[in-house]
């Protein structure tokens, strides 16, 4: 048993994408939280495809693709709170039309650009060629928001659970709301390496999930539903290591069959 933990560990790459799987694990589940409690889950999604136009800008022009990522992100939640409070459109409409939208203005882009970018590994991630720079950004995006959620718990709590009566009381929920959106779409970028666009909200969602069903304190779910999602990337990337499977859908398989799990156990125990 211990030689099945220790052996991938004499690879860097393995030691690289173990350490990448446990920040994205503790941090996409915490920000996932905020989401789950909020009912925009899809918020998450929406914002995920919309750095595709600003990513494929950047590497046109040299630029790091993941600061066009983030301004494209921003720009798309951006539209979404616009087109809310400007209209009497929904926001699971507004939503909708942004992804669409963001997602087929980044593929055309890439295709008018001539862009190499490696959809793929865009899409479905690729934790194993992590790199130490990669590692470096992703403990700082972490530290940041885990840091600024510590800071501002109970400004985020208010906010969370009832805006009005936040607004009310003077909080600034337009300022929080968009270091929200912010933190939202850091946690995206950084992710993008280990499962891809297209996986990261279901690690977002998962394991905060599987959290909501077991306890009913917010600060529990957060403590609890980052573990879960730590546990699913470390196992995750043993799985594709030792099966020859793809590691971002791995990471999300795993995630996704424990909510499995903790929603039949609650059924059971009803």
């Amino acid at each position: 048993m211990l030689d099945f933990l220790l052996q991938p560990l004499e690879y860097q790459f393995m030691q690289n994408a173990l350490i990448i799987g446990v920040l994205v694990g503790l941090l996409c589940p915490v920000v996932g939280s905020y989401l789950t409690v909020q009912r925009m889950a899809l918020l998450g999604d929406v914002i995920a495809h919309s750095v595709l136009p600003g990513l494929s800008v950047a590497y046109f022009f040299g630029i790091d693709i993941l600061i066009g990522a983030f301004i494209s992100g921003i720009l798309g939640a951006a539209l979404i709170s616009w087109i809310r409070t400007q209209s009497k459109i929904k926001a699971d409409a507004a939503m909708a039309l942004t992804f669409s939208s963001f997602f087929a203005l980044g593929v055309l882009l890439i295709t008018v650009l001539k862009n190499k970018i490696d959809l793929d590994s865009f899409l479905f991630g690729d934790i194993l060629a992590a790199s130490q720079l990669d590692i470096i950004k992703t403990l700082i995006v972490s530290f940041l928001i885990f840091l600024s959620i510590k800071i501002f718990y109970k400004e985020l709590l208010f906010f969370t659970f009832d805006r009005t009566g936040a607004q009310a009381i003077g909080l600034p929920v337009n300022t929080i709301h968009i270091a929200f959106m912010i933190a939202i779409t850091l946690t995206i970028i950084v992710s993008m390496q280990a499962v891809g666009v297209i996986l990261v909200i279901a690690l977002m969602i998962g394991p905060s999930l599987s959290a909501y069903l077991l306890v009913k304190e917010l600060h529990h779910m957060l403590l609890l539903s980052s573990l879960i999602g730590a546990f699913s990337s470390i196992t995750g990337v043993y799985l594709s290591y030792y099966f020859n499977l793809p590691s971002g859908p791995a990471i999300v398989l795993v995630s996704s069959s424990l909510f499995l799990l903790v929603f039949l156990f609650k059924l059971k125990s009803r």
